[in-house]
């Protein structure tokens, strides 16, 4: 649903850090989005990034958990996704030449892919990941 011009929505989940999470996440975002034409890239955005955060990061440990946020404006509608962080490494998108042969990895390249702009910060206390889509890009397709 988009905000009326000028206005941002935010809406706000935070979720116990079990692999049911993931699809209770993305129901929630495709409801938040419904009629939108950027419904179903967020909803997928969703779901990998909340895959992610319970697979990668002290969120999917027995009393972790991760929040997803999705902030909406007439021009844009982000996808948040902040875990729990103890891990070693930050999240980072691999190309898809490196993650070919791997098992993991390609959850951040095809969100890249998907959304006009990815965002990460974050410490070892905990790491976002924003995904940006903007409205006014749908009429001409992706940038790039």
């Amino acid at each position: 649903m988009p905000a009326p011009p000028g206005e941002e929505r935010v809406w706000g989940l935070n979720c116990p850090g079990s692999p049911e999470e993931v699809s209770r996440a993305r129901r929630w975002t495709r409801d938040i989005l419904r009629g939108s034409p950027l419904a179903e890239d967020a909803e997928l955005i969703a779901s990998e990034l909340s895959a992610n955060a319970i697979l990668h990061t002290a969120s999917g440990q027995r009393s972790g958990s991760f929040h997803l946020a999705v902030p909406v404006s007439a021009q844009v509608v982000a996808v948040s996704v902040t875990d729990d962080g103890d891990t070693e490494a930050a999240p980072k998108v691999e190309h898809q030449d490196q993650a070919e042969d791997s098992e993991h990895g390609r959850g951040l390249g095809m969100v890249s892919a998907i959304a006009h702009r990815v965002v990460i910060h974050g410490s070892d206390q905990g790491h976002t990941v924003t995904a940006e889509l903007y409205a006014d890009a749908q009429r001409g397709g992706h940038p790039c």
